[in-house]
């Protein structure tokens, strides 16, 4: 068996100055009561302004505009912003553990690309709305697309020599993403004008104000695939010893390969389904948390849940203030793509010259 509170071993670390300090040996808990401290912040900022200016005190008055934009049309959206975020910040950790590579995250590992060609296929059928369970089957769609986008990266990874594994996984990925959005693209050419405008959201992705129905099937879907996630998170810390001594220690690496991978499709189908293609989010998350806290999963996985639905939060909410002057509004992707780029190319950069 596993032991439950495993440790990682100083050769675990993605990033090589990750626990140079005392602070991965401090009491998670003024860590967790931060972060949470960060979300309940950015949740109230996100529903107290927007693009439209409201007055609390109108709204506690009695009905009118600020009470329905305050009580029934930002809460939505804001949970579905913060839902999406932990999400994908959580998905970024446990990848980035599973495949010791620190670019590795849904977006890039063509994972977003691959649930929302499936969400697009299910809405070009008419499976999105023929039935009262079309909330829940998109995201079960999603999670198809996104299981077998990642089942196929991961295989090229698997047959690529040990010193390549890393770009392979990379170019993987960014070629699953790119025949994803080449098939979504034609299959927007095959139906109706009003369904092509439904599918152009998976392109670029937006936070939008969610049914009732469809915010607690994500949140559902999110829920079980992250608790699968968290409860792994012990196990995740021997995978950086490798397979080999991870197995030597009683651990089921396939097993716990299998799970990682349902979970985080699990995860990446149900708010791709809705949000459509957000990147970038399990880079940033993980990545500064890694350089924050150290290692240690069992402390990077919630950390991750609660910082990534304050980012996507934030993200959503510089949407809508920054460009309201202008009538609209900015995808949210877009916003994390300008965040995500630089960064990426920034570790891209760091990695190659650890390399050399």
């Amino acid at each position: 068996m596993t032991p439950p509170l495993a440790a990682p071993p100083r050769a675990a670390q993605l990033s090589p100055r990750a626990d140079r300090s005392p602070r991965a040996e401090r009491s998670p808990a003024p860590w967790i009561a931060a972060a949470a401290l960060a979300l309940v912040a950015c949740v109230v900022a996100s529903i107290l302004l927007g693009s439209e200016s409201v007055s609390l005190l109108r709204a506690l008055e009695g009905p009118g505009l600020d009470r329905t934009l305050l009580v029934h049309v930002r809460p939505p959206r804001v949970a579905l912003a913060a839902i999406a975020g932990a999400g994908l910040a959580v998905v970024g950790t446990a990848f980035q553990a599973l495949l010791r590579n620190p670019l590795a995250e849904p977006y890039v590992l063509g994972v977003s690309g691959g649930a929302a060609l499936g969400a697009t296929l299910a809405i070009a059928l008419g499976l999105g709305t023929a039935t009262a369970l079309g909330a829940a089957l998109l995201p079960a769609a999603a999670l198809a697309g996104g299981l077998a986008a990642t089942l196929l990266v991961y295989g090229i990874a698997r047959d690529a020599p040990a010193q390549a594994a890393g770009t392979s996984i990379l170019l993987a990925g960014i070629m699953v993403n790119a025949i994803a959005s080449a098939l979504i693209t034609f299959l927007k050419t095959l139906v109706s004008p009003s369904r092509a405008q439904q599918l152009l959201r998976w392109l670029v992705g937006f936070i939008e104000l969610p049914s009732p129905t469809a915010l607690a099937a994500v949140t559902i879907y999110v829920a079980l695939g992250s608790a699968m996630l968290l409860r792994d998170a012990a196990r995740l810390n021997l995978l950086a010893l490798g397979d080999e001594s991870a197995e030597a220690l009683g651990l089921d690496v396939r097993a716990l390969t299998r799970r990682v991978f349902f979970a985080c499709s699990c995860v990446v189908g149900a708010i791709v389904s809705l949000t459509g293609l957000i990147g970038f989010v399990g880079l940033l998350v993980p990545h500064a948390l890694r350089r924050l806290v150290g290692p240690d999963h069992r402390l990077l996985l919630p950390l991750s849940l609660l910082l990534g639905a304050a980012l996507v939060c934030t993200c959503d909410l510089a949407a809508r203030l920054l460009f309201r002057w202008l009538g609209t509004e900015p995808p949210v992707g877009a916003v994390t793509a300008l965040l995500g780029g630089p960064v990426f190319l920034w570790i891209l950069h760091r990695e190659a010259r650890l390399l050399q």
